[in-house]
Parts: structure tokens; C-alpha cells; sequence
């Protein structure tokens, strides 16, 4: 096991939720609670989606909090993968986030915040790739100045992004009040049943917006006491997001309706205008705004400390490897990365590359949290480490359950888009090349 690398243990129980908050509250519960109206029509279908989406979150995030409690190193899931199945699966998880999960995620999240932003400001398109540009270059600065910078930016915009979503909500309770008790939109005819294949259909765009909670674990280093910390932070913030979730569905479908949800491109703008007049859609645009730019600088901050583990097992960068003496940040992965996100964000190519992947981080999060079997096995043998250490209750069944869920979502996208997938597959096996050579140039040196 690799000894300590330096990192600066600054973060707290607050800081690491709000991490947590900030990785899975993004743009997708302002968007994509049309899509789940379209494929399941019925108010009551809609919620019991979120539902569902929430508690196979919280599955994810109990057996995360296990897995950052036994192994608080920072790089998070490449590390629990690397121990438990070995580098190649690891490295392949780390080239897929640098190449296009996460650098991909970077340049998409930068572009919807700039558009958002140059409305609110009011200026034209021209503007936006280049204040998306410099979002990430500011976050990355931002970042490679310190984690408690990074850390006081997360918990401004997270708490921000919060409020937004409090007063989404309270136009739904205001409508409801206002109208007869039933929403301003009717009852669809026939709305009660929906089929499994529609469910899962919807299901599909609820998980990707709850994915996320994995970013607080790549700082685990950094966070004072992570044995005990990391796991409240995770199961906290995950909880926190499933209420939000289901109360700001619950207001969309108030102001809406099941039907005008489904036809809805800006539910949450449509949402507040229908309760507060102009002045509400131009409120939920700088909401947001804000929400975009929060979960930007989450996928800035946890991402390079994977890198950084790479670099220190000598499969990436050696430069990689080093923290700076001063801030104790990785800010030769920080740099790195932020320079390919800039090359995607300009070249425009960062959408299609991740709908090819986008299945891919789902095949990772089911590979992470079944390293679970690998270390129980490893307690019942006594060759593990249990001591003091969190444990995840309804062992087998809640990472049985999850690996189910994200086997589901993997099939469902290679179902939904099989070309895709094809090509994501490609584009992670390559990865294969690219640990060989780096591999050979070790054991060159």
C-alpha cells in the first residue's frame, strides 16, 4: 500500500457534503425531469421514478462510504480498483475519466453555464465559448491555489444551487395552494399504469442525475478523519439530494402538470413563470448558472487526485506524481486536464464522445463498488483491515443490489444506442495500448 502523499487534510464534514451536493446536483434536475415525464406520463410514475433513482443513490453511496472508510486515499475508485482487481482495470478508469468522462463532463457543464450566464448578462452567443474557457481556467487556478480554496467555492455555490432549488419549491406549494388542491394542470386520462420498459427508460435519466457522489471520495486525503467523516458526508449528502429531488419534481409537476412537464424544453424556468411571472424564469436561469458553475469546480477539484495516483504507480506522467510543496495540490493533473477539457470545449467534439462513454461510467461504478466482495473476502479470510473501520449494513444485499442497478443501466444505454456503445468500447479498450507502454517505460527506466 502506498504510503501517504502529502496531501493537506483540510476539509471537514461540511466541506466533504457539500462535495458530495455539489458532484450530483448539476444542470440534469432542471432538464431532465421532462424526459422521465415523456417516458412515464403520470405524476405519480414521475415520483416513483426519483424514488427508485434515489434509493439505488443511497445504495451507491453506502457502499462507497465503506470503500473511502477502509482505503482513504485519494484517486477514490481507481485505488479500490487497483487493489482489488489490479492495474489494468484501474488504469482503464482513469483514462477513460481524463480522455472523456470527466474532461468531457468539464467541457459540457462549462458550455451550459455560459449560456446560462451570457443570457442573464446579455451577451450574445459569441460569448460563450470563451467565458466557458474561462471558467476553466479560473476553477482550475482556483484549485491549484489550495483545497480550501476550491473548498470555499464549492460550499458558495452548492448552498447557492440550494437555494434555487428551495425556491422552485416554494412556487410548487404556492401553486398547489393556489389551485384546487390538484396542480394547475388536470389529471391525464388513464395516467395510473406505465409499462416496466417505460420505467426503465425513465429510470435511465433519473440515475445519470443522481451520479455524482463518487467526487468526495477522490479527496479523501484531504478530509480531516475520513474514516469517519467521509462516510456521514456521503450518506448525508445523498440523502439531502433525494429530498430535494423529489420535492422540486413534486413542485414541477404543481406548476405543470405530467403532461406539460413532458413538453416542456425548460420545466423549472416554465415552473417559476407560471408562479412569479418573468421575473421567475430569469430567477432560475442565474440558479442555474450558479448550479452548472458549482458542479464545474467539483469535477475540476476531485478528478487529478486519480491522475496523481496513476502518475505515483508509474502509469501516467511522472511530473503527475508531485503535489506542489506549497499548496499540496496536484497541479501538474490539475493542468493537464484543464488544457484537454479547454481543446474539447473549442473543438465541440466533447458531445459526442460522451455519448459514446456515458454508459462506461456506469460499467466503473458497478466494478467499484463489487471491490466490496474482494475486501469481505479478504475479512473472512484475515487478510483485511477491519478495525475501527465503517461498515455497510445488509451486506450482500446492498452492493448486490447496486452492481443489478448499474448492470441495468449499462444494458439499457447499449439497448437504447448499440452504435454508441460499440464505439465507447472501443475508445475505453484502447486504454489497454496505453497502460502496456507505460508499463514498458517503467520497467525500462
Amino acid at each position: 500500500m502506498p504510503t501517504s502523499t502529502g496531501y493537506d487534510p483540510r476539509l471537514g464534514t461540511f466541506d466533504a457534503t457539500m462535495v458530495v451536493v455539489g458532484g450530483i446536483v448539476g444542470a440534469g434536475i432542471f432538464l431532465n425531469p421532462a424526459i422521465v415525464a415523456q417516458r412515464v406520463h403520470s405524476s405519480g410514475a414521475v415520483l416513483l421514478a426519483w424514488a427508485i433513482g434515489g434509493g439505488i443513490a443511497l445504495l451507491g453511496a453506502l457502499c462507497f462510504a465503506e470503500l473511502g472508510a477502509r482505503l482513504p486515499r485519494a484517486g477514490g475508485g481507481y485505488v479500490y480498483l487497483r487493489d482489488a482487481f489490479g492495474p489494468l482495470p484501474a488504469f482503464l478508469y482513469g483514462w477513460t475519466q481524463l480522455l472523456v468522462i470527466n474532461t468531457g463532463g468539464i467541457a459540457a457543464v462549462a458550455i451550459t453555464f455560459a449560456s446560462y450566464s451570457a443570457d442573464v448578462i446579455g451577451l450574445s452567443g459569441a460569448a460563450i465559448r470563451p467565458l466557458a474557457v474561462g471558467a476553466i481556467v479560473f476553477l482550475t487556478g482556483v484549485n491549484a491555489a489550495g483545497v480550501r480554496f476550491g473548498a470555499w467555492v464549492q460550499n458558495a455555490f452548492t448552498l447557492l444551487k440550494l437555494a434555487a432549488l428551495a425556491l422552485l419549491v416554494a412556487a410548487g406549494v404556492y401553486l398547489r395552494v393556489a389551485s384546487d388542491g390538484t396542480g394547475v394542470q388536470a389529471p391525464e386520462a388513464g395516467e395510473g399504469g406505465v409499462t416496466v420498459m417505460a420505467m426503465g427508460a425513465a429510470l435511465v435519466a433519473v440515475i445519470f442525475a443522481y451520479g455524482g457522489w463518487q467526487m468526495a471520495n477522490n479527496v479523501a486525503e484531504e478530509i480531516r478523519d475520513p474514516e469517519r467523516r467521509l462516510p456521514v458526508a456521503l450518506v448525508t449528502g445523498v440523502a439531502l439530494v433525494v429530498v430535494v429531488y423529489l420535492a422540486a419534481n413534486a413542485a414541477y409537476l404543481a406548476a405543470l402538470g405530467p403532461a406539460g412537464l413532458a413538453a416542456s424544453n425548460a420545466p423549472a424556468a416554465d415552473a417559476l413563470r407560471a408562479a412569479a411571472g418573468p421575473w421567475g424564469g430569469a430567477a432560475i436561469a442565474v440558479g442555474v448558472a450558479c448550479s452548472t458553475f458549482g458542479i464545474l469546480n467539483v469535477f475540476v477539484m476531485a478528478a487529478p487526485r486519480i491522475y496523481q495516483a496513476m502518475a505515483a504507480d508509474g502509469i501516467f506522467f511522472a511530473s503527475v506524481a508531485r503535489l506542489n510543496p506549497r499548496t499540496r495540490t496536484p497541479n501538474a493533473g490539475l493542468w493537464i486536464q484543464a488544457a484537454w477539457a479547454v481543446a474539447l470545449t473549442l473543438s465541440g467534439t466533447y458531445g459526442q464522445l460522451l455519448d459514446w462513454v456515458v454508459f462506461g461510467d456506469w460499467i466503473f461504478f458497478g466494478a467499484i463498488v463489487a471491490t466490496l466482495f474482494v475486501y469481505r473476502r479478504r475479512d473472512m479470510r484475515g487478510t483485511g483491515d477491519v478495525t475501527g473501520r465503517y461498515r455497510l449494513p445488509a451486506y450482500p444485499l446492498v452492493p448486490a443490489l447496486f452492481v443489478a442497478a448499474a448492470v441495468f443501466v449499462v444494458i439499457s444505454s447499449i439497448v437504447s444506442n448499440p452504435r454508441n456503445a460499440l464505439w465507447g468500447t472501443l475508445l475505453i479498450a484502447a486504454g489497454a495500448p496505453a497502460f502496456t507502454l507505460w508499463r514498458t517505460r517503467v520497467r525500462a527506466a
